[in-house]
């Protein structure tokens, strides 16, 4: 809560996107659907492009989840996934990272990364709501919380199909370098996105 110049309390928005576009009762649905369809081209973008790096390329799939998470809250940002998830696997829309599409992509050995971004971002979302997007320290561990699921999650599903040891070689240790940079990154953009909101 902040003090405006006449001295009256004003709340401050719970979400990023709430600052950005505030929740009216008459608008929430359309709001809603809106921010989720922008959310889920973000989300398909971010699948496709690839940043050189070493010792793997990087996408930056992972980064808009956990963004996405956080400026929408738990609620919006679960939804968002959710239909992003549906349009991949349902509606047979290219918007994962591989060619594949469908149900057929139930069948991929990294199922687990990209199911395991549902309750990410319901995780950051949940803490972000709770402040911890607002302070680099804080949003560090909201986000290393957040990467550490999608990471455990696709690992777990990973060494079920081809072995832990493998599964830790070829989908673990490869992406950690880059995740940890993605991770810096997102901590740094949401709380100097704060800063930008309360200005």
């Amino acid at each position: 809560m902040r003090e405006t110049k006449q001295g009256q309390a004003r709340i401050e928005p719970a979400t990023l996107s709430a600052s950005f576009w505030p929740v009216e009762a008459n608008v929430s649905l359309i709001r809603g659907v809106i921010l989720a369809l922008v959310g889920t081209v973000l989300l398909a973008i971010s699948a496709k492009v690839q940043v050189p790096f070493y010792p793997v390329p990087l996408t930056m799939q992972t980064f808009v989840v956990l963004v996405l998470g956080a400026a929408y809250g738990p609620a919006l940002g679960a939804a968002t996934i959710a239909l992003y998830l549906a349009e991949g696997l349902f509606l047979n829309a290219p918007v994962f990272a591989g060619s594949t599409a469908g149900l057929a992509y139930l069948a991929s050995p990294t199922i687990g990364y990209l199911l395991a971004y549902l309750p990410a971002a319901t995780f950051v979302g949940f803490l972000a709501r709770r402040g911890w997007d607002r302070s680099p320290v804080s949003a560090i561990l909201m986000m290393a919380g957040g990467a550490a699921i999608i990471l455990v999650t696709g690992f777990v599903w990973l060494g079920h199909v081809i072995g832990a040891e493998r599964a830790l070689v070829v989908g673990v240790y490869p992406f950690l370098p880059g995740d940890l940079l993605k991770l810096l990154l997102a901590a740094a953009t949401l709380p100097l996105a704060w800063k930008l909101v309360r200005r």
